[in-house]
């Protein structure tokens, strides 16, 4: 029965990762910089995450599909998990990192959210959507990293959050096209822009560009307070997370290298700038222990998560973080990924010889 159980839980696994190299590329290459213990998690929630948002985005009754989505969660909890891989391996997650079910809750929370199409007048508004949506998958990795300090988790949410905001930057024409608006309402006002009038007809001006411009300075501020926290987590993880952090907010400036216009054009960070920053986040494993003078206090709309989540570890950080799995060494890590941001060149360099090659086909 073990060997069953074994088994069944590797081909979950399998099929976990399998969905998340079809959906986030991104995310599947900075998997590959965790550590062995942390990775197989990271992946199960991962893929739950993207089954639920897939169940809202694809439902012709996303009323019903939310009411199953948390069916299926209570049934997680309960450790009974339906005959979904995502399930089962989320439950398994569940029962090895005590998740607390407010984290998942929040998730859903956020896919209601876009579900009923919900806009945002001002950017307190919209950091909730983001801590929902993002916020709460920081503070879930905290979790399965064990570092769950009141610190460490207030820095995941400040990460995710700052991630969603980068996001929505980069995303304004796309989300416009399809009748989306994530852009603060207030904001637009300010910049002289009918919100409603805009969403009909959304080109872009030099009063868009003001605002996005106010969305990556509010991301910018998040980024750096999340690198307080950084400290808080096992070494063998934070040139991951750092990775990750310092790569998304490049995405930043290759936007407003582009004079914030992210109508007409989609920022992409080239596979050579990610290799340089592959390098530099390398360094995240010698950083000091936090400043403890350098506290900020969560923000207000990620403080349930906060609490949700943390506590205090009782035990050392080199016993809480042993493992028996093998593990690859920092630099092998760092050779593997150098290798790897070398192929995302090269699929930047296929994407942008092939869309222009479709632009000359339409314009021919």
């Amino acid at each position: 029965m073990h060997e069953l159980a074994v088994n069944t839980a590797q081909f979950d696994f399998e099929a976990c990762q399998t969905l998340m190299q079809g959906g986030s590329k991104t995310f599947f290459a900075a998997s590959r910089l965790l550590p062995h213990r942390v990775r197989g998690p990271a992946i199960a929630l991962y893929a739950f995450c993207r089954v639920a948002d897939d169940a809202i985005d694809f439902s012709t009754d996303r009323h019903k599909a939310m009411l199953t989505l948390h069916s299926r969660l209570d049934d997680v909890y309960a450790n009974t998990p339906q005959n979904f891989e995502a399930d089962r391996a989320l439950a398994a997650v569940v029962r090895e990192f005590a998740l607390p079910r407010e984290l998942l809750t929040a998730l859903l929370d956020g896919f209601q959210w876009d579900a009923e199409g919900r806009c945002y007048e001002t950017i307190e508004d919209l950091q909730a959507y983001g801590a929902r949506v993002a916020g709460s998958v920081g503070a879930m990795m905290a979790v399965i990293m064990r570092s769950r300090s009141e610190e460490a988790m207030a820095r995941a949410c400040d990460l995710g959050v700052a991630m969603q905001l980068t996001n929505i930057a980069r995303d304004v024409g796309e989300d416009a096209r399809a009748g989306r608006l994530y852009m603060p309402m207030a904001w637009m006002v300010e910049a002289g822009l009918d919100p409603g009038a805009w969403l009909l007809n959304p080109v872009f001006d030099a009063r868009v560009a003001a605002v996005v411009a106010r969305l990556l300075t509010a991301a910018d501020v998040l980024y750096q307070r999340s690198e307080h926290g950084i400290a808080h987590l096992p070494r063998d993880c934070r040139p991951a997370i750092r990775a990750a952090r310092l790569i998304y907010a490049e995405i930043g400036r290759v936007l407003e290298r582009a004079g914030c216009d992210s109508i007409n054009h989609r920022a992409v960070v080239s596979g050579k700038r990610k290799l340089a920053l592959l390098a530099r986040a390398s360094g995240a494993v010698l950083i000091a222990p936090a400043d403890p003078m350098k506290h900020f206090a969560p923000l207000p709309c990620t403080e349930f998560l906060v609490q949700a989540a943390a506590f205090e570890a009782q035990t050392s950080d080199t016993h809480l973080h042993k493992s028996t799995a093998p593990r690859r060494s920092l630099d092998a890590r760092f050779r593997w990924g150098a290798d790897l941001f070398e192929r995302l060149a090269a699929q930047d360099r296929e994407f942008t010889n092939s869309t222009a090659s479709r632009g000359a086909a339409l314009n021919a």
